[in-house]
């Protein structure tokens, strides 16, 4: 009996042992499954997270391009009124001056004396050489200085008349011009040949 006992003793044992190990392995099994369930509300938090970090950045993205757009249709349409009215100084303040010659017309018509005339136009001449200078135009006048290939266009060559004037600016056809110091236009002008030896 002592046996019976002690076998079922055992067996007790053996049961409270493998009940033991199967409440662990459910209590492992649930603990697993809250952590899996834990993991994954967390991996959803997160994914959701960055779903809406993406979305905020593809709406800044298409705000900033929208406003590249804008500032370059911008600066286009500015470039555009910049070139239309690039000339409106100049013209503003050659206005004056063409009222003058439109006076000088109209008093040309009944003038008898030629000198008043003239002198009319010279006031006018004089008044659009200093509205043209205010802007920053200036004359090359260059008669009988060395010729120079970055000022002057040569259409011909003549004879000097003296061994000074060789290689000098004789005559000035058309006159050259620099705006703020450098050149629109070339002189034309007419250079007195070296003489040969």
């Amino acid at each position: 009996m002592v046996e019976k006992e002690q076998i079922e003793k055992n067996s007790n044992t053996d049961n409270i042992m493998e009940q033991d190990a199967n409440a662990e392995a459910v209590e492992a099994v649930e603990t697993n499954d809250v952590q899996n369930d834990t993991l994954s509300a967390d991996k959803d938090a997160e994914i959701s997270a960055l779903k809406h970090q993406l979305e905020e950045s593809r709406d800044k993205y298409l705000r900033l391009f929208a406003d590249f757009d804008n500032a370059k249709k911008r600066h286009a349409r500015e470039q555009l009124e910049l070139i239309q009215t690039a000339a409106k100084g100049v013209i503003v303040d050659l206005l004056p001056v063409v009222d003058d010659f439109e006076r000088a017309l109209k008093t040309i018509e009944t003038a008898t004396e030629v000198s008043a005339v003239k002198e009319g136009i010279l006031l006018i001449h004089n008044k659009l050489e200093s509205a043209l200078t205010a802007k920053g135009l200036k004359a090359i006048d260059d008669l009988h200085k060395e010729f120079n290939v970055e000022h002057h266009e040569a259409l011909t060559e003549i004879p000097a008349p003296t061994a000074e004037l060789e290689g000098k600016v004789l005559d000035v056809v058309q006159k050259g011009y620099l705006l703020n110091d450098k050149i629109i236009r070339f002189a034309k002008v007419v250079v007195g040949k070296r003489s040969e030896v």
